[in-house]
């Protein structure tokens, strides 16, 4: 897996993040620094917490599905890609939240971070080099979290749904790759 493919994956998993960063941002009156800094630490280190642990748990079985790993891989990629997408057309509306604190970022860092899990153990299968990885997509995350705060306080909720479907439809074109790159015919 290139470079370029990490960044491709790492940019679709942070749309959930984004898409929350966005709504925290609408929820504050008098935007400061600090709140896109929690949103983006909280939210990167989950996502690239995320990832490892998957790894982890993946790194016992990747030798069964070897052979099988772009299959894998497809699979998890596009059901998460999927995912996103039917929640992009959900029309649900969350409420915004002006709690920066812990008790109110842990839930929406875990709950923002579960499809990196799942992206991990694809990333055994392949047998990517995990480290640099997870440091990609943290690092990605962090960025855009602190940047959704800030676009959300101006633009407010315009962004959101658009940024989770180009975050779905990314990771579904990225399973779809590693699938046809896995059966040879890319």
């Amino acid at each position: 897996m290139s470079i370029f493919d990490l960044f491709l994956i790492a940019l679709g998993l942070s749309m959930d993040a984004f898409a929350v960063s966005v709504c925290k941002g609408l929820s504050v009156q008098s935007m400061r620094p600090r709140h896109a800094l929690v949103c983006g630490v909280w939210f990167g280190v989950f996502q690239a917490l995320m990832p490892l642990c998957g790894y982890l748990l993946g790194a016992g079985f990747a030798g069964l599905i070897g052979r099988f790993s772009h299959w894998v891989a497809f699979i998890l990629l596009a059901f998460i890609g999927v995912n996103m997408l039917r929640e992009s057309f959900g029309g649900e509306e969350e409420t915004p939240d002006p709690d920066f604190s812990p008790r109110a970022m842990l839930p929406l860092a875990v709950a923002t971070s579960i499809d990196a899990l799942a992206a991990g153990v694809s990333f055994a299968a392949m047998q990517v080099q995990i480290l640099p990885a997870v440091a990609l997509i943290g690092v990605i995350t962090c960025c855009l979290s602190a940047a959704g705060v800030k676009t959300g306080n101006v633009f407010g909720m315009r962004y959101k749904a658009m940024a989770e479907r180009a975050g779905g439809a990314v990771l579904v074109l990225m399973g779809l790759k590693i699938l046809l790159e896995g059966l040879g015919w890319l």
